[in-house]
C-alpha cells in the first residue's frame, strides 16, 4: 500500500540509475558539457556587444537564443551534477526550489520556439524585402521583437505552473532527474484534468505556430529565390537560411525525442537521459552552428588571433 505525505516541503529526486563504473565517466561528459555550454555562449554575447560590426538584427535576437541556453543549462546542469555525487536518499530538494526548477525549464524549452520564430521574420524580412530590410528591422523592432519572446513565453508557462502549484501533493518522489511540471503534478492525488488539457493546448498551439511560421516562411523565401536571377541574393539566402533551419531542427527533434520515449516505459533510463540532452545538444551546438556560419564573427576571431600572433611575435 503507498504511503502518502500531504503538502510536503521536502521532496526527493529519483535521480539516474547510474552503476558505479559508468558515473564518473557520465559526470565528466555532462560537466565539459556544461563548461563548453557556458563558455560558446558567453563569448557570442560578449562578441556580440564589444563589437560594433555584429550589432546587426540577426546577431542581436541570435543573443536570445545563446541567453536562453546559458539560463536553461545553469539551472538544471549543476544540480544534476551534484546529485550524481550523492547516494539517491541524499537527493532531495525543497518544494519552493523544485517549482522554480521547473519554471525555469518550462520558460526554456518556451523560449526555444519563440525565439526561433522571431529569428524567422528577420530571415523573411532580409530576402523576401531587401530593401525595406533596415527600415522595418529597426533597433525599436528588434527590442519588440525580443520582449514579445520572452514575454508570450513567460506568460504560457506561468499559467501552465499555476494551475500546477495550486494542486495539493501527496506524495514526494520526483521520477526525474529534475524537477518539471508534469513532475510536480503528478505529486498530487486530486484530479489534474486541467492541467492535462492546457499542456495539451499549449503544446498543439506552441508547436502549430513554431512549425507554421516556418513553414510558411521558407515557401515563401524558396519562391523569392526561385523567380530571382540575383545570385547573391540566393547565396545570402541559402548560407542564412541553412544555419537557422539547421539550429531550428536540432532543437524539435531533440525535443521530440523525449516526448516520444513517454509511450514507452520500457525506456525510462533512455527518456532521461534525452530530457538532459534536449539541453545539452542545441546549447552545446547553437554558437558553434552560427560561428562556423557567420562571416563577421569568423572574420573577428580571425583578426584578434593574428593580433595576438603578431604581439607575441613582437615580444620575442
Amino acid at each position: 500500500m503507498e504511503n502518502y505525505t500531504y503538502n510536503s516541503f521536502t521532496l526527493q529526486l529519483e535521480g539516474f540509475k547510474i552503476k558505479g563504473d559508468s558515473m564518473y565517466p557520465v559526470f565528466l561528459f555532462y560537466l565539459f558539457s556544461y563548461l563548453f555550454i557556458i563558455f560558446a555562449n558567453v563569448g557570442i554575447v560578449v562578441l556580440v556587444c564589444i563589437e560594433k560590426s555584429l550589432h546587426q538584427p540577426m546577431y542581436l535576437l541570435f543573443c536570445n537564443l545563446s541567453i536562453n541556453d546559458i539560463l536553461g543549462n545553469s539551472n538544471m546542469l549543476p544540480r544534476l551534477l551534484t546529485d550524481m555525487l550523492v547516494p539517491p536518499s541524499e537527493r532531495l530538494i525543497s518544494y519552493y526550489e523544485c517549482v522554480v526548477q521547473a519554471f525555469t525549464t518550462q520558460l526554456f524549452a518556451t523560449a526555444c520556439h519563440t525565439v526561433l520564430m522571431i529569428m524567422t521574420f528577420d530571415r523573411y524580412v532580409a530576402i523576401c524585402n531587401p530593401l525595406r530590410y533596415s527600415t522595418i528591422m529597426s533597433n525599436k523592432m528588434v527590442i519588440k521583437l525580443t520582449v514579445s519572446a520572452w514575454g508570450v513565453a513567460f506568460v504560457l508557462v506561468a499559467i501552465l505552473l499555476g494551475l500546477t502549484i495550486r494542486l495539493s501533493r501527496c506524495r514526494t518522489l520526483i521520477a526525474n532527474p529534475f524537477c518539471d511540471n508534469a513532475s510536480l503534478f503528478k505529486l498530487s492525488c486530486e484530479s489534474v484534468f486541467i492541467n492535462n488539457v492546457y499542456g495539451l493546448t499549449f503544446s498543439v498551439v506552441l508547436l502549430t505556430a513554431s512549425i507554421g511560421s516556418m513553414v510558411l516562411t521558407y515557401i515563401k523565401i524558396t519562391a523569392v529565390c526561385l523567380t530571382s536571377k540575383n545570385k547573391s541574393l540566393n547565396s545570402k539566402a541559402l548560407m542564412t537560411c541553412s544555419t537557422h533551419l539547421c539550429l531550428y531542427l536540432i532543437m524539435f527533434f531533440s525535443g521530440m525525442i523525449p516526448i516520444a520515449l513517454h509511450r514507452f516505459p520500457q525506456y525510462i533510463y533512455e527518456r532521461k537521459v534525452s530530457s538532459i540532452l534536449f539541453h545539452v545538444i542545441p546549447g552545446g551546438l547553437n554558437p558553434m552552428i552560427y560561428g562556423v556560419q557567420s562571416k563577421e564573427i569568423r572574420k573577428f576571431l580571425s583578426n584578434v588571433f593574428h593580433a595576438k600572433n603578431t604581439f607575441t611575435i613582437i615580444l620575442k
